[in-house]
């Protein structure tokens, strides 16, 4: 196909192709041409144009279908105007001759249709040009239309309305002609022609002025017969015309000529709305025929009729505008309410309902989508008044006036409709407006709560029940409404419980608030349930009181009941046992007591008993969907007694509805209602063994028999959606669940199940046979419609078992049940219902898959063919499993969809087809070529008459588009014949008018995108999906918006750069400028309420945020959601510069505040984002350093727009916007606070908007604030002052002060706040009070402890400089302190009882008897549940701050100072009933138990890393504990809880990586270390002073292992502390480990520390090993550990070596074996890491182990040989290395082992002495400055080790000076060696003088030299004094200062 893309077709390439090809290579080429021609020079054009025009002409002849026609139209109109256009008139010629040719071949349809299309599309496109053949072209059309079928009139209506589009005013003389033609049209039989001649006429009335004029009334009248047995399409169509027309002729366009002919002016709404109300009315029908219905009473107004006029009316005011409809509501509203209480638009119920239904969605449509926020909140006013107005009508209906005041019947049904409508709208626009609306609460003038309320008492149910709607919706949207309404209801309920319509109307009110509950997050006290379940009692006893108003008692009290268990389980578990003695006391106690009850009664008292059954039943029903986790075996076990005379008394109705009639028939029905509604929730193993199953079917089938085929068909309008798109009223979905149960009781498909258990306890394969043959029995035994209604249902429940076993591979069972089950299936394929053929043919096709015999399909598949012989309308849905057939049931397939005759019979084989493909999957992929070649054809020839093919074809298409999948991808020839077949038929859909294929095409695309993503041309598809993001069908525009947010994952900013040339020419509200895509999605989005597109709009948006916010258009997002948030009608009369005002220039207008708060969480993603993207996001003198080079932007750079943003939500009037700019403020202190200012050095980047948060905070703080508000803006407060961006004290004491008012507000106790909201409302809120406190606390200790080293570190000489600079923060941090410290003692008592209450609710289940009785401090016992959640994200921050208060104390508690508390909370006296008064130690040991228990218990097992600040808060508590020394002593006293602490450190240490928390617990194990040994020396210190004995300083009697040396893992200390030592170790260094010897070390390196004293010699092996360990690893490793790591291994050896225990006379011996045992190791690392040998750094520090051991261990350990002969080895060979810096260390070392004592210096200096004299004999003086070191250090080793070598040492050191000429030009090397040994001699000389003189006077060479130096050496001296002197006399006698630090 790939040759027909060129200018010209290839007419030999086309030869070539098959005849089946040849349509779809021509489509491609036109397709082609298409997109070409546009881009061509108009000089090849004008070349090429008479051979394109030959060509398209034998196209034109050749028959082409309907794609192929209109794109061909397109491209000769395109040729003509793009090239040479005056030909065009002889090809309109030619389109002429073919219209009026008389060719009634198969053929000459298409051709004739082709040529009205070119016509069409010449005129659409060339307009005036060809104005002189308008005349001869309308005449031909219209002469055509006379004899045209329906495609030929459809085609000519579609040119008809590209004509006028052309022509526009040029055809006005010819208009009155359209008109004619097209109202004839207008009523055509064929829906497609209609809906072409409404869009004609739309066109015409553009200049058409008459339209809206003088024929108004007539074009009403037409559009009215038109909408008469019409389809959606067709509505559409007539009511936008009509719409349209209406909006003309109120606000006309252009204007009118003076002088009308029908003396008509402009028209008045009122006069427009008596047009439409007429056709509602009356309908289409003409004088006589309305005349002859009014006198029979009767109406012939069609529900089509009516459905139409009302989508006209939406029409007509979205044409008008919002601002027209803001400016004219109230007459509007009066209008609509004219007509919901006329007479005859509410003659019968049905009438009434529909009447009410088309009102309520004009309000809805016009209200909901057309005004903004602040016009919405004054249309609810309007409603508000007119619900007042229809108030004197209810009061007088109430009322026993006389005759001539009472209120008729009419009028009292007049007001309930126009009532329900009223407060239906008023609350849909409450609850859309959410808490914005609260203004409307605190009206005096409107008085809505007051004017609904009185509603409540209406003589009709409907009025009341909308009334209590609209209260639910009112308690929906603004939560702490809800308990004060729910208060007056039932005070009023009791104060009038003697009226029926009081008990009626404030029952419903009460049970509709309750209800409300569970959408309020926030809940409502826990003793309104009390209080409900007690009026419901009362209202169930006292039913029988007064047999006036038992029904309404009865009914209201069950009502009450069912809406308490929507509370759920919290509030529910206290009152079931009430609840089941209610159940018990309604139904009989058994069967036999029923029986007995059928005998006696009245209609009134089985009305009572229905009604009471029925409200039971509800209420069992809403345990099961509730309270699921409350419903037990136990309890299912006791409603199965209920339950079973329930489904008893199923069997019984028909006898009571034969002896009472209708009394009890509407009670009846929703007694059986409520009976299968509960049992469609019951699990089926519940049936088993019951007095219930036997009944059970019998019932069922009476129950199905009995209903009557109106009743099905009168609910039509509440159909529901179910498996295989079919649809059943509500009683029907009941039936049909319970009968799914039944039947498939092996199945589990019911939520309700929690385990697998449930289907062992199913019914035998026996009952299931006996079911499907009790089916057949009853089927066969009824007739007619009842028949019909009990088969339809009985196929949908097989059909769906038979679906659900093919989905899990189940097999159906034996063969006893395909007899049963095919004979049910097979007589309902003859049945007269096409719905119930369809479902039988499904079935049969879905059992034969689940069968899956071949000989079982083989006969199914002949009855099926038979079936089809005999009636080919019949044929419907049928699909194989088995492959071997497949191919048979497709030729039929293919040949039955062929059949163009038959359209019915086309698009269900076509749909049957679909589902072969689903259910072969792969096998189907051998047939896929041919059914792609059929659906192909069959789109380029199916005629657009007959959408339901199509449909059918999109089907098929998508199917095998799913069933190749991945395939697609491939490049062979055959793959890409097959994805060019995709495409093109995708492009077929694309053009169908109708919107279901549209959005079935735009799928389609989807998956071939997902399949083969470089195939489809994103240039095209993204204009075509935005094209029709404001289609007026949701099915198209879910689909664009699914197929937009799977591009965005992957090309987002592909698809913005091609939607961004298409936005600005979408239909949009108040003709605003969108800013790209994103702008119409955010605008789609503040109009959709479909909740499925809304989450995917989000998600979209979402996408294309994350793609592209921080690669170049941040800025552009940033503005885009400033813009959405900036968009709303409302305000304050804020002066601030971040007040939230409405920008006129801005794209959007009055957007709602849920798209606004969306808008703000984009903003914390895009934070979020960035935080991992490039760091200048958040460093100011980066960014702005690089935006001087780069074009790039960056997050710190709209610090201020964030900020404003971030205001603007937190001050708005909707709570859900508050929260989330609260959030958003939190997110912006977080990331942006530590960011310093680069023009105000010391100064960070918030600073300057420090007003602006306080003015943000403030309204949270207020008593209206909710309580979750305040508790996120307490959170906000505690990270703006932790933040450490306040540095002024006056500007942290007005955040402060908002800490302080919440505090006060805890400190009043829970008996004082308001009880709106649910009591765990109070907790969260107090916590979050006290966590903010507690956060504060911690930054403010931290800081004044900053303070303080500061202070220490300006003590030892520290700059002043750096003083200077810190003292900002000092007192920042000291006023901090000084704020908090006034409540603190307050806050600590609040702390520990708040930790109480966490940990009882931690306590595990089987101690749950030790909770309080009346709940905590912060919890009631009711709430306790939801209290948990709110104590698990609060108890850390408290826990620390608990923690540094009692450090700050020193643990001492007192309660000697006042306190403001007025509750008890103290750990001591919280939840214990009683007791005597506590010893101040006792109170101390129980808060050290208490913070000790919460973190062990904690840190035993925290959940996850999200918790990391929790482990952190609950270490750094524990040190604060133990830097305390009472709490320290308590620890260290008792070693079990000091193993226990260092268990739970151990197991922390090795499930967490975090460096800092691995730091916390080497210094939480020092600090336990330290407090055991501190209790070991005082209890020695005890012995010391009772026995006066100071020689037990010796014995270790108070250590672990005492003389045996023994440790127990487990109960040691020692051990414990080693384990933990040994697990940081091995973390670090895996070698120290034979098991992980070959692992490589992973993680950052920690400082160890082994600072104990150990007190065992069994455990010195284990420290040896592991000191010479790690100083192996650290030697022979040197890249990854640092100097200070080699140190502290040291350090730690050193330690040990030198420990008192080598001293002890009990351990001498053994330590010193052990200490030999260790240098000897310590010796063979040299061998050992022969390969490190050469790395100085190993050599050195080996050297500097075995010199500790030298100096430390004393001469027992090392002068034994042969350790001495291999230590001396060892320094000599260090003497000898080649790395000077190795011998300098040598040198060194050496140094401090000659300065030992004797026994160990000696043998050394003996060995080592002779090498260092021959060292300094030969030193050339020439090295370089490494000699000079080596060589100061040599004599200074040498020297030091004794006076008889100073002999020796004197010459060398006189060799070394130079004289007073050669020490200038000596180099620096041979200076530095002249002044070390220059110093030396002047030291050693008075030391030593006799040999000093001897030698000098022995040797006059040394003598002369020596004085030469000392001489230099003295002038040198005195020469620099001089120089330095004079200055000091010049100086001035008073100096200024300068230095001012």
């Amino acid at each position: 196909m790939e040759r027909a893309h060129s200018l010209l077709l290839s007419e030999a390439a086309c030869s070539q192709l098959a005849e089946h090809q040849r349509p779809q290579f021509i489509f491609e080429w036109l397709n082609h041409l298409k997109k070409l021609l546009p881009a061509t020079d108009r000089v090849d054009i004008k070349q090429n144009q008479r051979r394109l025009i030959e060509q398209l002409s034998g196209v034109l002849i050749g028959s082409p279908g309907p794609p192929t026609r209109w794109l061909l139209a397109h491209c000769v109109a395109l040729l003509y105007r793009l090239g040479d256009p005056i030909a065009a008139s002889l090809f309109v010629d030619r389109c002429h001759d073919i219209i009026r040719s008389k060719d009634d071949s198969p053929s000459g349809l298409p051709t004739r249709l082709a040529a009205m299309a070119c016509l069409g599309a010449l005129f659409e496109q060339l307009g005036r040009m060809l104005v002189g053949s308008f005349k001869d072209t309308l005449t031909s059309l219209l002469k055509a239309m006379k004899s045209a079928e329906s495609q030929g009139r459809y085609e000519i209506m579609l040119s008809l309305e590209k004509i006028l589009r052309g022509l526009g005013a040029s055809a006005v003389p010819c208009h009155r002609d359209v008109y004619k033609a097209a109202r004839a049209c207008l009523t055509d039989r064929s829906m497609a022609v209609r809906c072409a001649a409404a869009k004609c006429l739309l066109e015409l009335q553009r200049e058409a002025v008459f339209l809206w004029t003088s024929e108004l009334e007539n074009v009403a009248t037409l559009c009215f017969r038109a909408f008469e047995g019409s389809n959606y399409s067709v509505r559409v169509s007539v009511a936008k015309l009509l719409g349209t027309l209406l909006a003309a002729a109120v606000e006309p366009r252009q204007p009118t000529a003076a002088p009308r002919q029908a003396g008509r002016g402009r028209s008045s709404l009122e006069e427009v709305m008596d047009l439409l109300w007429g056709g509602f009315l009356r309908g289409g029908a003409g004088f006589l025929r309305a005349s002859g219905d009014m006198l029979k009473g009767t109406t012939s107004v069609s529900k089509d009729i009516r459905i139409g006029v009302t989508q006209a009316c939406v029409v007509f005011v979205s044409t008008l505008g919002g601002s027209w409809l803001e400016g004219n509501f109230p007459a509007f509203l009066s209008l609509l309410m004219e007509l919901a209480s006329h007479g005859r638009a509410t003659q019968t119920p049905g009438d009434a309902a529909v009447t009410r239904r088309c009102v309520s969605f004009i309000l809805r449509s016009t209200l909901g989508s057309l005004l903004g926020e602040k016009a919405q909140t004054n249309a609810a006013k309007q409603l508000c008044f007119a619900v007042a107005a229809q108030k004197p009508a209810i009061d007088a209906a109430l009322t026993d006036g006389n005759v001539e005041t009472r209120v008729s019947a009419a009028d009292v049904a007049a007001s309930q409709h126009m009532l329900v409508c009223c407060l239906q709208e008023l609350g849909a626009l409450i609850q859309g407006l959410g808490t914005t609306a609260a203004p409307l609460l605190t009206d005096s003038s409107t008085a809505l709560v007051d004017t609904v309320i009185s509603v409540l008492l209406h003589p009709a149910a409907s009025a009341r029940l909308a009334a209590a709607w609209c209260l639910r919706c009112v308690a929906t949207a603004m939560p702490s409404q809800c308990s004060p309404l729910l208060d007056r209801c039932a005070e009023r309920l009791v104060a009038l419980k003697s009226s029926p319509e009081a008990v009626a109307g404030y029952g419903a009110a009460v049970a509709a608030l309750v209800a409300a509950v569970q959408h309020c997050p926030l809940g409502i006290p826990h003793t309104k349930g009390m209080v409900v379940l007690s009026l419901a009692e009362d209202l169930l006893r006292s039913a029988s009181q007064n047999s006036r108003i038992s029904l309404q008692r009865t009914q209201a009290g069950w009502l009450l009941v069912s809406s308490l268990i929507t509370l759920g389980p919290a509030v529910v578990e206290h009152h079931l046992s009430r609840l089941l003695l209610l159940w018990r006391c309604v139904f009989p106690a058994s069967l036999r007591e029923q029986e007995m009850e059928l005998r006696r009664g009245d209609y009134f008292t089985w009305q009572v008993t229905l009604v009471g059954r029925a409200g039971a039943l509800c209420a069992m029903k809403n345990l099961l969907l509730h309270c699921r986790e409350l419903v037990t075996d136990d309890i299912i076990s006791r409603l199965l007694t209920p339950l079973a005379c329930a489904v008893a008394l199923l069997t019984k109705l028909p006898a009571l509805l034969r002896s009472y009639s209708s009394s009890v028939r509407s009670a009846s029905v929703v007694y059986r209602l409520r009976v299968y509604e509960l049992l469609s929730l019951l699990p089926p193993h519940t049936y088993q063994g019951t007095s219930s199953a036997p009944p059970l079917l019998p019932a069922s089938m009476v129950f199905v028999a009995s209903l009557s085929s109106s009743l099905f068909f009168l609910s039509i309008s509440s159909f529901f959606s179910f498996p295989d798109s079919l649809v059943f009223p509500p009683c029907f979905k009941s039936f049909y669940l319970f009968l799914f149960c039944v039947i498939f009781s092996s199945l589990s498909p019911f939520p309700f199940m929690k385990d697998t258990s449930i289907i062992s306890h199913v019914l035998s394969v026996c009952l299931r046979v006996k079911i499907l043959e009790q089916f057949v029995e009853t089927v066969n035994q009824l007739k007619g419609q009842r028949q019909q209604t009990v088969q339809t249902h009985v196929c949908a429940a097989l059909c769906s078992l038979l679906k659900h076993q093919a989905g899990i591979r189940g097999s159906l069972g034996p063969e006893e049940v395909r007899s049963p089950a095919l004979s049910l299936l097979s007589g309902a394929l003859e049945s007269a219902s096409p719905l119930l053929r369809c479902l039988a043919a499904e079935g049969l096709a879905r059992l034969v898959q689940a069968v899956g015999d071949p000989g079982f399909t083989v006969s199914v598949s002949l009855l099926c063919f038979d079936r089809l012989k005999t009636a080919r309308d019949a044929a419907s849905r049928s699909g194989i499993s088995s492959p071997q057939h497949l191919s048979t049931c497709l030729g039929v397939l293919f040949t039955l969809s062929q059949d163009s005759t038959s359209p019915e019979v086309q698009a269900w084989s076509l749909h049957s087809l679909s589902l072969a493909v689903d259910l072969s999957g792969g096998l189907y992929r051998a047939h896929a070529e041919p059914s792609f070649t059929l659906v192909l054809r069959l789109l380029l020839s199916a005629p657009p008459t007959h959408p339901e093919v199509h449909q059918s074809l999109g089907r098929c298409l998508h199917a095998l588009i799913t069933c190749l999948g991945p395939d697609l991808q491939g490049e062979g020839a055959a793959v890409s014949s097959l994805r060019s077949s995709c495409l093109v038929g995708c492009g077929v859909m694309q053009d169908c008018p109708d919107a279901l294929v549209q959005a079935r095409a735009v799928s389609c695309l989807q998956q071939l995108h997902m399949f083969s993503p470089p195939h489809v041309n994103l240039a095209k598809l993204v204009p075509a999906l935005c094209a029709h993001l404001c289609s007026s069908y949701l099915c198209l525009r879910q689909a664009v918006v699914a197929c937009l947010r799977q591009l965005v994952q992957r090309e987002a900013l592909e698809v913005s750069q091609h939607a961004v040339t298409l936005v600005k020419e979408l239909p949009r509200r108040d003709n605003t400028q969108l800013v790209g895509l994103e702008g119409a999605l955010f605008t789609l989005l503040d109009r959709e309420s479909d909740p499925g597109l809304r989450r995917d709009i989000q998600e979209t948006l979402v996408h294309m945020m994350a793609s592209s916010a921080t690669s170049g258009k941040l800025g552009h997002w940033l503005k885009l959601c400033k813009d959405v948030l900036s968009a709303t009608t409302g305000g304050d009369d804020d002066s601030s510069a971040f007040k939230a005002r409405s920008e006129a220039g801005g794209p959007f207008t009055a957007l709602r505040w849920a798209t606004r708060r969306f808008a703000v969480q984009c903003v914390c993603r895009i934070i979020a984002q960035c935080e991992s993207a490039d760091p200048a996001h958040f460093n100011m003198a980066l960014a702005q350093e690089r935006r001087l080079h780069e074009s790039t932007d960056f997050l710190v750079l709209h610090l201020g727009d964030l900020v404003r943003m971030a205001f603007m939500a937190a001050t708005d009037h909707s709570d859900q916007l508050r929260l989330a700019g609260l959030q958003m403020l939190l997110e912006i202190i977080r990331r942006f606070s530590a960011i310093p200012e680069p023009e105000f050095p010391g100064h960070v980047i918030l600073e300057q908007y420090q007003a602006n948060v306080g003015a943000a905070l403030r309204p949270a703080f207020t008593a209206e604030a909710p309580p979750d508000v305040t508790a996120k803006a307490c959170q906000v407060c505690s990270a703006w002052i932790a933040s450490g961006v306040v540095s002024d004290l006056r500007d942290l004491r007005r955040v402060h002060q908002l800490l302080a008012s919440s505090l006060a507000k805890v400190q009043a106790g829970r008996d004082t706040c308001s009880q709106l909201y649910n009591e765990a409302t109070a907790t969260m809120e107090t916590l979050a009070v006290l966590k903010a406190w507690a956060e504060v606390y911690i930054v403010a200790v931290q800081r004044s402890s900053q303070k303080e080293s500061r202070n220490r570190m300006a003590d030892l000489s520290v700059s002043s400089s750096l003083a200077n600079r810190s003292s900002g923060s000092e007192s920042e941090g000291a006023g901090l302190l000084k704020l908090v410290q006034s409540d603190l003692l307050t806050l600590s008592r609040l702390w520990l009882a708040a930790l109480q209450d966490y940990a009882m609710l931690t306590l595990p289940q089987e101690n749950a008897s030790q909770l309080p009785a009346t709940g905590g401090s912060f919890y009631t016992a009711e709430t306790l549940n939801q209290a948990r959640a709110h104590y698990s994200s609060s108890w850390a921050p408290m826990l620390h701050a608990t923690s540094l208060w009692l450090h700050s104390t020193g643990f001492v508690m007192s309660d000697d100072a006042p306190v403001n508390l007025s509750r008890p909370a103290t750990p001591t006296t919280m939840g214990r009933p009683g007791g005597g008064a506590k010893s101040p130690d006792d109170v101390n040991a129980d808060t050290l138990h208490l913070i000790l228990g919460i973190s062990v218990e904690f840190l035993c097992s925290p959940h996850s890393d999200d918790q990391m600040e929790n482990i952190t808060s609950c270490l750094r508590a524990l040190q604060a504990l133990l830097d305390i020394p009472w709490p320290r002593a308590k620890i260290g006293s008792d070693q079990a809880l000091s193993v226990e602490l260092l268990s739970v450190l151990h197991r922390l240490m090795v499930t967490r990586e975090s460096v800092s928390v691995q730091l916390a617990v080497l210094d939480l194990l020092r600090q336990i270390v330290t407090a055991t040994q501190e209790h070991v020396r005082e209890k020695r210190h005890s012995a010391e002073v009772d026995d006066g004995a100071a020689e037990k300083e010796t014995l270790p009697e108070f250590g672990e292992g005492r003389d045996t040396g023994g440790l127990i893992p487990g109960r040691s200390l020692v051990f414990g502390a080693l384990e933990l030592c040994l697990c940081v170790l091995v973390r670090k260094l895996p070698q120290l480990s034979p098991k992980l010897a070959g692992t490589s070390p992973t993680g950052r390196r920690t400082r160890r520390r082994h600072g104990g004293v150990q007190r065992g010699v069994s455990i010195l092996p284990t420290v040896l090993y592991l000191l010479l360990g790690v100083l192996r690893e650290l030697t022979g490793n040197t890249h990854t550990h640092t100097h200070t790591h080699t140190q502290a291994a040291l350090q730690a050896l050193k330690s040990v070596v030198t420990s008192p225990m080598s001293r002890q006379e009990k351990s001498r011996g053994a330590w010193r074996l052990l200490l030999r045992s260790a240098l000897n190791t310590l010796l063979g690392l040299w061998d050992a890491g022969t390969q490190h040998a050469e790395r100085p750094l190993h050599t050195i520090s080996l050297l500097t182990a075995l010199t500790v051991f030298l100096l430390s261990a004393g001469p027992d350990v090392c002068t034994v040989e042969p350790l001495h002969a291999l230590c001396l080895q060892r320094f000599t060979a260090g003497m000898d290395a080649k790395d000077p810096l190795v011998v300098s260390r040598c040198y060194q070392l050496l140094t401090s082992v000659f300065q030992a004592q004797p026994s160990v210096a000696v043998p050394y200096i003996q060995a080592l002495g002779p090498p260092l004299v021959r060292f300094l004999q030969v030193l050339n003086p020439s090295r370089g400055s490494e000699s000079s070191v080596v060589y100061i250090i040599a004599c200074c080793c040498f020297v030091a080790s004794g006076a008889p070598l100073v002999a020796i040492l004197f010459p060398v050191l006189v060799s070394f000076l130079l004289d007073e000429n050669a020490l200038g030009s000596a180099p620096t090397a041979s200076r530095s060696l002249h002044q070390a040994a220059l110093k030396d001699l002047m030291r050693l000389g008075p030391q030593h003088s006799a040999v000093f003189r001897s030698l000098i006077a022995s040797s006059p060479a040394l003598k002369s030299r020596l004085e030469a130096a000392v001489k230099g050496n003295q002038e040198s001296v005195s020469a620099k004094a001089s120089s330095a002197n004079p200055a000091a006399k010049s100086s001035p006698s008073i100096t200024l200062k300068t230095n001012f630090l």
